[in-house]
């Protein structure tokens, strides 16, 4: 079950990953915000969960309000197509479903704490990873890169401290509450990811102005 979980786990994250190719940031996070729908279906489905309707609703209230900030511009939305970008989502969605589902009845059934749960999940995770890496070669062309901005050393074991410690939270949350609760989480901090993301944008533009500037 741990093998499975990191299985749709990893899967998730790669088709969200590859959105980003035809997708911008904003929109990815937002539509990722979706992700208690999913949850909610494939727990009903797999893992026999029940809920109350105010839980629906719940979840009905943030789809509806993703989808008037996402296509609140009539024009937009007019010439927006449903392309590939989408599809990566929707199949993201769907592994995050089906990671919670498998997470739901780990929890009821074996009584893992979270901390177990993280652990397996990642063990499992880093061989799928290290498979792939091998088979592609692109271990070897990492290794080549840090080689070439040895910098990007300490902004990836930043980036790794951060990511620990808010998976912590995540099999936290799972293991004290449940993984519907977790996504409903998460989803209101996409709020901040967005805020964060586009206040960075905009200090980085305006601090490169001035060198455009000058180029000119």
């Amino acid at each position: 079950m741990y093998a499975a979980s990191a299985a749709s786990y990893l899967l998730a994250m790669i088709s969200s990953n590859q959105a980003l190719q035809y997708l911008p940031y904003p929109t990815q996070v937002l539509a990722k915000s979706c992700k208690p729908i999913p949850v909610m279906i494939f727990g009903v489905l797999f893992a026999h969960k029940s809920y109350s309707w105010r839980k629906y609703c719940y979840v009905l209230m943030i789809v509806v309000g993703v989808a008037m900030f996402l296509y609140k511009d009539k024009k937009a939305a007019e010439n927006k197509d449903f392309g590939f970008g989408e599809l990566l989502l929707i199949f993201s969605l769907a592994m995050d479903g089906t990671t919670t589902s498998i997470q739901d009845r780990i929890k009821r059934n074996y009584q893992r704490t979270g901390n177990t749960m993280m652990f397996y999940t990642n063990l499992y995770s880093s061989l799928y990873l290290s498979a792939g890496l091998l088979v592609t070669g692109e271990l070897w062309s990492f290794f080549y890169f840090v080689q070439r901005h040895p910098y990007v050393f300490w902004d990836l074991i930043g980036l790794a401290i951060a990511s620990c410690l808010g998976q912590w939270c995540i099999f936290k949350t799972i293991e004290e509450f449940s993984p519907l609760t977790c996504s409903i989480v998460t989803t209101t901090r996409k709020l901040f990811t967005i805020i964060i993301s586009v206040s960075f944008l905009k200090i980085m533009s305006y601090q490169q102005l001035p060198i455009n500037l000058e180029n000119s």
